[in-house]
Order: structure tokens, then sequence, then C-alpha cells
């Protein structure tokens, strides 16, 4: 994705290199053309740019201020799913993403029935291929802006997503950056909240708890014993002096 490689704002590295204390992984799933890398990308930086590569599944990292603490937010944005004959495309690349993340945002377009009716089949793709675990899911209904070609109701998002048991937003990556900025966040405040905190020097610490009983701390001086010795040292210098 040359455009969004040039922008500085995002940063591509793995989790391991992240300095945060914690990492929230997000996969964001959906059809062709729906808009899932301008979500990601007016999230990410608060842009809008309206013309794109194809997109063959980029990881974009940022760290962001959660509750006063700083947590690194990762985003996988994931190629277009599409319908054909031998059922879903793309279903590899997908399902690798649903397994490293720990939610999932899947996104239509009110333009587009066809990527509204592939909801339900990725959903069912998120359930298979998540079978010893659930993750958070919302669902993004994109390109609200565009009411002239509008063909998904605007009652059908809500109804979908109480069947599917999961949350749901109705934004315009192109004119509200307010509503993909809330969608998203709600969703990293929630996780947040369920992770732990594992601490940098995690590792350090475990070693330093491996080694203590071969290399014991220095125990803190005891002056009590020490004005003790000094006395009989005095004590013993005044004899012999005495017997001289």
């Amino acid at each position: 994705m040359r455009l969004i490689q040039n922008m500085s704002t995002i940063a591509e590295y793995p989790s391991a290199e992240c300095p945060s204390n914690r990492v929230i992984k997000i996969a964001v799933i959906g059809g062709s053309g729906v808009g899932k890398t301008a979500l990601v990308v007016r999230f990410l930086t608060k842009r809008f740019i309206g013309d794109y590569e194809r997109n063959v599944g980029n990881l974009y990292n940022r760290e962001v201020q959660i509750d006063g603490e700083q947590v690194a937010i990762q985003v996988q944005d994931t190629p277009g799913v599409e319908v054909n004959a031998n059922g879903l495309s793309c279903t590899d690349q997908v399902s690798r993403s649903i397994q490293w993340a720990d939610a999932v945002v899947m996104v239509f377009s009110v333009t587009d029935c066809r990527s509204f009716d592939l909801i339900g089949q990725l959903h069912q793709l998120v359930t298979r291929t998540l079978t010893d675990r659930s993750l958070p899911i919302i669902l993004v209904a994109n390109k609200a802006d565009l009411l002239h070609v509008r063909h998904v109701d605007a009652q059908e998002g809500p109804l979908l997503a109480s069947a599917l048991s999961c949350s749901f937003y109705e934004v315009s990556a192109s004119e509200d950056y307010s509503q993909v900025h809330g969608a998203f966040h709600r969703l990293c405040v929630d996780l947040a909240k369920q992770q732990p905190q594992t601490p940098v020097n995690a590792a350090t610490s475990v070693t330093e708890k491996k080694r203590s009983p071969l290399i014991p701390r220095p125990k803190s001086p005891n002056m009590q014993d020490l004005k003790r010795r000094f006395k009989q040292v005095l004590s013993a210098k005044v004899r012999t002096v005495t017997s001289v």
C-alpha cells in the first residue's frame, strides 16, 4: 500500500518490538470496496484519502493513550472478501488474521447490498476459526454520507448486529472522523480493561528471581552490631596499653 506506507504517522513493526506495556490487535474484515483501508487510516491518522491501491493485507501500528496508559494499537487490514464458485475468497488470509486478533471489525458499505449479505458468512467464518475462544466483534456500516446511492436500509444494520450479538456503528470515513474514532476507540477501551498489564521488564524480573538463590543480596549493616564490635576493639586496645 504505497499511499499508506508513505505516511509517517503509521509505523509497521511486530508486536515484540512495541515499546508499550500492552498491545491491542484488531482485524478488519469485509467485502471488496467497502472502505476498510479508509476506516483504518481515518482512525489512525485522522486523514481521509479517497484513492487506494488494492489491499493485499497490511499491518499498521500506532501508540495511543487509553485512560492515561500508553497502548500500542495494531490493525490488520485484510484483503476484500468475495463470493466465488468455491465459496468465500481469501479465507486463509482472513482466518490467520482472525486467529491473530484480539477483536474483529466487520465492515459493509450501505451502497452495496452484496457486502451486507456477506456479513453473515464472515461471522460464520469467525466462529469456525475460533473454536476454542470468542472475540469481541463489532459491525460497521461505512459510506453513510452517500445517501443518493444508498441500497442498504438504515434499519437493516442494527437488526443484523442484534441477531449476531455485536455492537453496531454507522459511519462515514470520508466526512466524520469522530464517528470512526468512536467505534474503534470504544472497542480499544473495552479490550484494554480485559487485558492484564504485562510489565516491559517482566523477563528481567524472572531472570533476577532465578538468580537470587545463587547471588544473595547483601544485607544492610546492623548499626548496633557495629557499635558493639567497635567497643570490643577499643577495650582490647585499652587492656593492651594497661598491661604494658
